[in-house]
C-alpha cells in the first residue's frame, strides 16, 4: 500500500492519511444533507437522491484516490445542484430526467476536454475576472436560496391593483415564527464553531438545530425505533438511477425546438465545473505541494496524462457522469478537501478513507431524512460567505474588470439564474473590449458563446 500510494516518499504516514481523510470527510458529510433537500425541489426522491449523492461521493472519490491518488474529495457541488434545480428544471423547465441527461452529457464533455488540447482552449478563454466573478457570484446565488429557505426574507406587495410578482419586494422576516428562529439559531452555531475552528462545524450545526428542532414541533421525528432505521426510504433509488435514458430524458431532450437552450445550459454546466475545480486543484494542491508548477504547465499544454494533475481532471469529469448515472447533479472536486489536506493528508489514501466513510451511512438515511429546511439553510448561507472569497482577486479599479464582473454577479443573484449571470459577464466583456478597440484581446472560443447567448436572447424576446 504505502508503495502504490507514496505515503512515505510524500512525507506522510498511515495515521495521518487516515485522519484527513475523517477530517474530510466530516467537514463535507453536509451535502448529505443538502443536496437531496434541493434535488427534491424538482420532484425527485428525497431517499433516492440521498443514496445517489453518496455513491456519487464515494465512487468519484474512490476514483481520484486509486487513479490520481491525491487526497481529494467528490460530491455533488453546492451550485451546480441549485443550477440544475432552480434554473434547469424551475426556470427553464425541463423535467429533472432531462436536466440528469445534460449532466451526463456535460461529463462526457469534461473527459473529452481534458485529455485533448480543447482543454487548453477553453482554459485560456475565460478571464481570470470573470473566472473570479462566476465562482463569487454563484456563493451569492447560494446564499440566497438559504436566506429564503431560512425564512429570513418575505416578498411584499407594495402595488395596488399589481399582481404580486410585479410589484413584490423583499422585506426581512419579524422572526416572530420558530421556522425562522431555528434557522437563525443554526446560522450563529456554525458560524461560532467556524470561528473556533472547529472541524466539521457544518454537520454540527445541522445536527444541533435539527435536536433543537424537535421541542420547537419543526423536525418530524420517527413513532419508534424500527421507523428510525427504516430502510424503505431507499426505493426512491430506484426511481433517480439510470432514469434519464426515456423520455422524458436523453429522448426529449431536443424536442420542441430546445437545441439551443439545452447546449447553453451544458456549456453553464461544463464552465462552472471546470473553472470550480480547477481552481480547487490550484489553490490547495499548489500551495501544499501536491501539484507542483510542472503539473500546472501540463494542466495547459499536455495532451495526455501525463501528470497528476491531468488525472485528477480525469477523474473529476469521470464522476460526473457517474453521478448522473445515480441520480444526482454534477459531482465535483470539494474545496473542502483543504481540510484533509491541512491535516497533513498527501497521498489517495485519505481519499479511500473519506470515500468508505460515505458509504457507511447508507443505512442512515431515515435518520439523516429528519433534518428539516431550517437546519440545512444556513449551511447555504456559509458557503455564499465562503465563496464570496473570490471577490477580492476581482481588481474593482479596473473598469474593462469591474464592469464585466458587476454584471455577472448582479445578474446571476437578482435574476435568479446563473447561466444568465455567465452570459451578461460575457456580453459586457465583449463590450468592453469593442470599445477599447481590443477585439484582438477577445478568445474567439468566448466570442462565439457570446454570440450563442445574443442568439438565445432573441428567441426568448421573439417567443415571449
Amino acid at each position: 500500500m504505502d508503495k502504490f500510494f507514496g505515503i512515505k516518499s510524500s512525507g506522510s504516514s498511515y495515521r495521518t492519511e487516515i485522519l484527513a481523510g475523517f477530517t474530510t470527510f466530516f467537514t463535507m458529510a453536509y451535502i448529505m444533507f443538502v443536496n437531496p433537500s434541493i434535488l427534491a425541489t424538482t420532484g425527485m426522491s428525497w431517499g433516492g437522491v440521498f443514496v445517489a449523492t453518496i455513491l456519487a461521493a464515494s465512487i468519484g472519490t474512490l476514483i481520484m484516490g486509486f487513479v490520481a491518488r491525491v487526497p481529494f474529495a467528490l460530491a455533488p457541488g453546492m451550485g451546480l445542484n441549485a443550477f440544475f434545480a432552480y434554473t434547469v428544471c424551475g426556470i427553464l423547465g425541463f423535467a429533472w430526467q432531462e436536466a440528469l441527461a445534460m449532466v451526463f452529457v456535460c461529463g462526457l464533455l469534461n473527459i473529452i476536454i481534458t485529455v485533448t488540447k480543447l482543454r487548453k482552449a477553453i482554459i485560456k478563454a475565460i478571464p481570470k475576472s470573470l473566472q473570479l466573478a462566476i465562482g463569487g457570484g454563484i456563493g451569492l446565488f447560494i446564499a440566497y436560496i438559504g436566506v429564503k429557505n431560512a425564512g429570513f426574507i418575505n416578498f411584499v406587495d407594495t402595488s395596488e391593483g399589481f399582481t404580486l410578482g410585479a410589484a413584490a419586494v423583499p422585506s426581512l422576516s419579524h422572526f416572530n415564527s420558530s421556522g425562522p428562529i431555528l434557522a437563525l439559531i443554526g446560522l450563529a452555531i456554525i458560524v461560532i464553531l467556524m470561528m473556533l475552528k472547529i472541524k466539521g462545524a457544518m454537520l454540527i450545526g445541522i445536527i444541533a438545530a435539527t435536536l433543537i428542532g424537535i421541542p420547537m414541533g419543526i423536525t418530524n421525528t420517527p413513532k419508534n425505533l424500527e421507523a428510525l432505521f427504516n430502510l424503505s426510504a431507499l426505493s426512491g433509488f430506484k426511481d433517480v438511477s439510470f432514469a434519464f435514458f426515456g423520455d422524458p430524458g436523453l429522448l426529449s431532450l431536443f424536442k420542441n425546438d430546445r437545441a439551443i437552450v439545452v447546449l447553453i445550459t451544458i456549456f453553464a454546466f461544463s464552465l462552472t465545473d471546470t473553472f470550480d475545480t480547477i481552481g480547487t486543484f490550484i489553490g490547495t494542491g499548489r500551495k501544499s505541494g501536491i501539484f507542483d508548477e510542472e503539473d500546472e504547465k501540463a494542466l495547459a499544454d499536455s495532451k495526455g496524462f501525463r501528470s497528476k494533475m491531468d488525472k485528477a481532471l480525469f477523474a473529476d469529469a469521470t464522476a460526473t457522469s457517474i453521478g448522473a448515472l445515480f441520480g444526482t447533479s454534477n459531482t465535483t472536486t470539494y474545496i473542502e478537501s483543504a481540510s484533509g489536506i491541512s491535516e497533513g493528508g498527501r497521498t489517495g489514501l485519505t481519499s479511500v478513507v473519506t470515500a468508505v466513510l460515505f458509504l457507511l451511512c447508507i443505512p442512515l438515511v431515515a435518520l439523516f431524512g429528519m433534518a428539516p429546511a431550517q437546519a440545512t439553510a444556513p449551511v447555504l448561507i456559509v458557503v455564499g460567505i465562503l465563496m464570496a472569497e473570490s471577490f477580492a482577486g476581482i481588481q474593482w479599479k479596473e473598469l474593462d474588470e469591474s464592469v464585466p464582473a458587476f454584471f455577472t454577479i448582479t445578474i446571476m443573484t437578482f435574476a435568479y439564474n446563473i447561466s444568465y449571470g455567465i452570459a451578461a459577464g460575457f456580453i459586457f466583456f465583449c463590450i468592453v473590449k469593442l470599445c477599447r478597440k481590443e477585439a484582438k484581446d477577445i478568445h474567439p472560443i468566448l466570442f462565439g458563446a457570446t454570440l450563442l447567448f445574443l442568439l438565445y436572447f432573441i428567441l426568448m424576446a421573439i417567443t415571449g
